[in-house]
């Protein structure tokens, strides 16, 4: 299903009327994304948003890269306990603690996987061989919430240490980071994101 937002243009059917939704939906979700910063934040937000919506964790990004220092990934992955705590108690995250330890424990992968093939984008990205996969949905019904790949994906990262990658949430990843493209056929972005 594909509803008008405020401005009255054809948009996916679970963008709500919310601005920052708006924005988020037609310029960043379904647009590849290669910069190793930005993948790692989209790792750790999408492991955040297990079990809640992702509008929930859309409002608090803003406050999740002052908390997790702009999701530098070397400093994430040097987070001691105190800074733990810090994190638990700061109200502008979702402060679940296991979550949380993930984050840290998912940035020391992250870096492993980064020596290893150079940049976390080249071994994300083989998993749809460096393109992305255009989908041709019509309804939001047909969209997965997870596919083969994605299955692939979850247990290759497992196998690498991360946490929170089941396989849904790493096809959220993917459309997220444009490595698929899910945009419905009669959504303004399915031919790209706007200008």
């Amino acid at each position: 299903m594909v509803e008008a937002g405020v401005d009255d243009v054809a948009r996916c059917g679970w963008v709500n009327n919310d601005p920052l939704y708006i924005s988020y939906h037609d310029h960043e979700w379904g647009v590849p994304l290669h910069d190793d910063r930005k993948l790692f934040e989209m790792i750790i937000l999408e492991g955040a948003q297990a079990g809640l919506s992702w509008y929930t964790v859309l409002k608090k990004r803003e406050t999740y890269r002052k908390a997790f220092d702009d999701f530098d990934v070397d400093k994430v992955a040097a987070y001691d306990e105190e800074k733990l705590a810090e994190l638990l108690n700061n109200p502008g995250v979702i402060r679940n603690r296991l979550k949380i330890a993930a984050a840290v424990n998912n940035a020391q992968a992250f870096i492993k996987v980064r020596e290893q093939f150079g940049s976390f984008d080249q071994y994300i990205w083989r998993f749809v061989d460096g393109e992305p996969i255009l989908n041709h949905w019509k309804e939001l019904r047909e969209v997965p919430a997870r596919t083969d790949i994605s299955d692939q994906m979850s247990i290759d990262l497992q196998r690498r240490g991360f946490k929170f990658v089941g396989s849904t949430i790493c096809y959220a990843f993917m459309q997220a980071t444009g490595m698929v493209n899910d945009h419905l056929t009669t959504c303004i972005c399915y031919h790209g994101a706007r200008k």
